[in-house]
């Protein structure tokens, strides 16, 4: 991974000596976020009596539960399926600390690490869908902070333009983008979530789906008609698309819209994609826990209560901006902080797009619970379940023209079979 190599090579240069004659205690960190590197190096240079020791894992609550070694502090993604919840210890004590205020967490955010009436995990940082238009189209959009899908759908469809039964300008289709497939579906209510294996919403993924192929249908004439269309144009990025009119919108999430170069960004606009005042979050919502068994309690405590304060994230963003990382860092842990004034009030004096950008906080809608495999169980299985249904109606495929394809096998059995192989 790029962004991890990149974060673990710069850590190296930003640490900082400590003399002291009494050794520090060690603190154990583990995460799949490489940015708590850098963290864990600036907290070291700040005081001499803790020094805190990173450990990157690609997939960390898979190594949670294997591995014999354990750890003081854990922050990554899905760390409240059932297998990972049972091995941290409750907050609450620190929340009731004067150090440690909760209502500056967003509160959906800090919901969701709650276990049996305790918190038990606290927010670390999200990210939020959007599409990307160019800054001269700014004017069409209803308002300043959100699009819906059918506001997209319209939207793209008179952007449209075709030229002797060709397509040379195409607004947007829903099929360009596997991640906007997915998120479509949460704003239509498919809840994605642990079951046994997994649980979700099957008449409402079903209805996502039949909107999305509707709108390629009605939209864009056919699959067929977009396929050429996207054969015959995307060997460039949809960034530089954007800018010469071929298309009106991308998909996006904030993380990327930010780790764009500052020409991209100054030339580009963005919504938040929403339904009935609801922006599903990315799934890969980074959450904070303290180990159960963790041997350096004062030294994790220390360094919790020294991360979730305004100032130390104010500083590290201001790192991040002193060491050229923004091309490939965003924000604290990759995504807005899940502390509300540092996302309202301190981001965009590092990100001056998001002055009146930001979505009223009651808006954003974390994701379930989901279980420690999610990464692979999306891309492996739900992801082409999507394009395939996107193209098996065959009536439909034979008036268009194309292929279909030749049979949709229930993502039911899918998610089973794929879970007997992959024990």
């Amino acid at each position: 991974m790029r962004k991890s190599r990149a974060v673990f090579i710069i850590s190296s240069f930003v640490a900082l000596s400590i003399l002291s004659c009494v050794e520090p205690e060690r603190v154990t960190l583990w995460t799949d976020v490489p940015e708590f590197a850098l963290y864990g190096e600036v907290f070291n240079a700040s005081q001499s009596k803790y020094k805190v020791e990173t450990h990157y894992f690609e997939l960390l609550a898979q190594n949670l539960t294997s591995r014999v070694e354990q750890p003081d502090i854990v922050v990554g993604r899905w760390l409240k399926s059932a297998s990972t919840r049972r091995l941290f210890k409750p907050l609450d004590w620190l929340l009731k600390d004067s150090s440690l205020d909760g209502s500056l967490f967003y509160p959906k955010l800090l919901e969701l690490g709650v276990v049996d009436d305790e918190q038990y995990l606290l927010p670390v940082s999200f990210n939020i869908p959007a599409l990307v238009f160019a800054r001269d189209n700014s004017a069409l959009m209803i308002n300043h902070f959100t699009i819906s899908l059918e506001e997209a759908k319209e939207l793209g469809k008179a952007y449209n333009v075709m030229n002797r039964g060709a397509y040379t300008r195409v607004g947007f289709s829903p099929d360009w983008d596997d991640d906007f497939l997915f998120v479509s579906a949460a704003l239509l209510n498919a809840d994605f979530r642990e079951g046994s294996p997994l649980s979700w919403n099957v008449g409402a993924l079903e209805r996502a789906l039949e909107y999305d192929k509707a709108w390629i249908h009605e939209a864009n004439s056919s699959i067929q008609a977009v396929d050429d269309f996207t054969f015959k144009y995307f060997f460039e990025p949809p960034v530089n698309l954007i800018g010469q009119g071929r298309i009106l919108f991308s998909y996006m999430n904030s993380s990327e819209i930010f780790t764009l170069d500052y020409d991209q960004q100054s030339n580009l606009d963005f919504r938040w994609l929403a339904e009935k005042e609801r922006i599903p979050l990315s799934e890969d919502t980074v959450y904070y826990g303290l180990y159960e068994q963790g041997s350096s309690g004062k030294g994790a405590e220390a360094f919790t209560k020294w991360f979730f304060q305004t100032e130390t994230q104010r500083l590290l963003l201001e790192n991040n901006k002193k060491l050229q990382l923004n091309a490939i860092l965003f924000g604290i842990a990759g995504g807005f902080s899940a502390m509300r004034n540092v996302t309202e009030e301190v981001f965009p004096r590092f990100y001056p797009s998001l002055l009146g950008h930001m979505p009223p906080d009651d808006f954003l809608s974390p994701p379930g619970i989901l279980p420690q495999n999610w990464l692979a169980v999306k891309a492996r299985v739900i992801l082409p379940y999507m394009r395939d249904y996107i193209r098996a109606a065959q009536e439909e495929a034979e008036e268009a023209g194309y292929t279909p394809v030749q049979e949709l096998r229930p993502l039911v059995d899918r998610i089973t079979d794929w879970y007997r192989i992959n024990k």
